[in-house]
Formats: C-alpha cells, structure tokens, sequence
C-alpha cells in the first residue's frame, strides 16, 4: 500500500526557518511528481509548490516563491521544502502529495499524508 508522511513540522519565529521532508512508499517515487499543499484553520487547502520527477520541472505559489524552496532525492525517497522567512501567514497544516505531474491542482494528485503542523509566531 502507498504510503505518504510529512516530518519537521514545529513552531517557530517570524523571520525564522524551518525544513520539512517527506517519504513515500508503496509507489515509483522516481517517476512521480511531489508537490507540498498547506491548510490553514478555517481556510481552504492550497497549493505551496510541486516538483517533477527529475527535479527540473518546479513550480511555486505567489506567497511563497522566492522564500521556499522544494528539493527531492529520489535514491532516498524524500522530497522536501525548505521554508525560510516564515511569516504567521505561513500557519498551516502542511501536506506532501504524489502525483503523475507536477500540477498545482490538488486533484491531480493521488497519494497524500496526513499532514504536519507548522506554527509560526510573530
């Protein structure tokens, strides 16, 4: 069976940094495309980047892009999202998916975790 999960999720300051990572098993990771989604409370879950299965193909949010940055491994089955300059705004929990490509479209994806909780004070 597929399996998806988030780790590094924490809270931290404003101005600060922090690193997720995310493993999956159970499918091709090296021929699947990760993309990192986030919800915040009361709010919709949206996209937050997505990288292709060769690490070429990377896409960001508005919100996010030139503070995140989104990385794989694919020897050691792990994508992550290195999150600098966090603002409260940033508060969510945040999700690791897979999929065929690397859409911003959360539909498009088949596998996800269960998600790892990232707090940023101000």
């Amino acid at each position: 069976q597929v399996q998806v999960v988030e780790f590094g999720g924490k809270s931290v300051k404003a101005g600060g940094s922090l690193k997720l990572s995310c493993t999956a098993s159970g499918l091709h990771f090296s021929t699947n495309a990760m993309g990192w989604f986030r919800q915040a409370p009361g709010k919709e879950r949206e996209f937050v980047a997505t990288i292709g299965w060769s690490g070429i193909a990377i896409y960001y949010a508005d919100s996010v892009k030139g503070r995140f940055t989104i990385s794989r491994d694919n020897a050691k089955r792990t994508v992550s999202l290195q999150m600098n300059s966090l603002k409260p705004d940033d508060t969510a929990v945040y999700y690791c998916a897979a999929g065929p490509l690397p859409l911003r479209v959360q539909a498009k994806y088949n596998y996800w975790g269960q998600g790892t909780q990232v707090t940023v004070s101000s």
